[in-house]
């Protein structure tokens, strides 16, 4: 089962492209952020061979599951932790046997400030969920753009970028605890040691250069983690005209026949 996120960066405007890639790659769940509407194009999806489910917002965030050939099945939206909390920065699905979970993690900048702190909150109300996850003791996938970079390897020239809501201590922390509970990061798991970035900003030709990010992550629990096949930016897209900023990355689940969830 290919798994991928991709944060479009409009999917309105970048319909053309998201088209255009599932066509070429085939996944078979993707994960989509930043759909920054509330008019979700299903139609149009649909004839491209994917059910969807979706959580939208006017202008900003926005969060997205499609699979192929089916309909995902809802089991949430929104993150716990805070019903006062409107952004649109979390969807949940299951596809045959796994639990598939969609998020949007808040960008946080400039720090500190109200922002960032809202950034260290959101975090720790996934750290207590992921948690609670973990429990059920079946395959997760949380996949999506968490606007962290883990380590100084995930960024082009990291002394740049010290003060970055980004690249903080403190949010880098937090990433690390989601780890230490016992998720899997699907990149590091298979390229330990090797330089990859999924974020290229448009300017000064930072895609051109490879002067770029890796924030966008799929983790996996333990049960999802012993099927882990293959991990890889899919960088083509970023090469197209009028593309987001972000590559789509994709793992390779060898799924057993069986049975997802067992």
């Amino acid at each position: 089962m290919k798994i991928a996120t991709y944060n479009v960066n409009g999917i309105r405007s970048r319909l053309d492209i998201l088209l255009r890639w599932l066509k070429e790659d085939k996944p078979d769940v993707v994960c989509i952020q930043e759909l920054k509407t509330v008019d979700f194009p299903s139609k149009e999806i649909e004839r491209a061979g994917y059910g969807s489910v979706w959580q939208g917002q006017k202008s900003w965030n926005g969060v997205a599951i499609l699979a192929r050939g089916q309909e995902p099945l809802l089991t949430r939206k929104g993150l716990p932790g805070d019903p006062d909390d409107s952004h649109s920065r979390y969807i949940e699905a299951a596809v045959d046997g796994i639990l598939i979970g969609c998020l949007y993690l808040p960008n946080g900048n400039p720090a500190p400030g109200p922002k960032f702190d809202y950034k260290l909150a959101w975090f720790r109300r996934l750290q207590k969920y992921s948690a609670e996850l973990l429990e059920l003791e079946i395959p997760v996938v949380l996949a999506g753009d968490y606007n962290v970079m883990p380590t100084e390897l995930d960024v082009y020239k990291p002394e740049r970028w010290e003060d970055d809501a980004l690249f903080r201590p403190e949010v880098r922390k937090a990433y690390a605890r989601l780890l230490t509970q016992g998720w899997t990061d699907a990149i590091r798991l298979l390229h330990p040691d090797e330089r990859i970035y999924t974020f290229w900003k448009y300017w000064r030709n930072s895609f051109e250069r490879d002067a770029g990010l890796r924030i966008d992550h799929i983790l996996l629990s333990p049960a999802a983690a012993l099927w882990l096949k293959t991990a890889s930016v899919r960088k083509k897209p970023r090469s197209w005209n009028h593309t987001s900023d972000h590559a789509p990355v994709m793992i390779n689940l060898d799924v057993p026949r069986t049975g997802g969830a067992g």
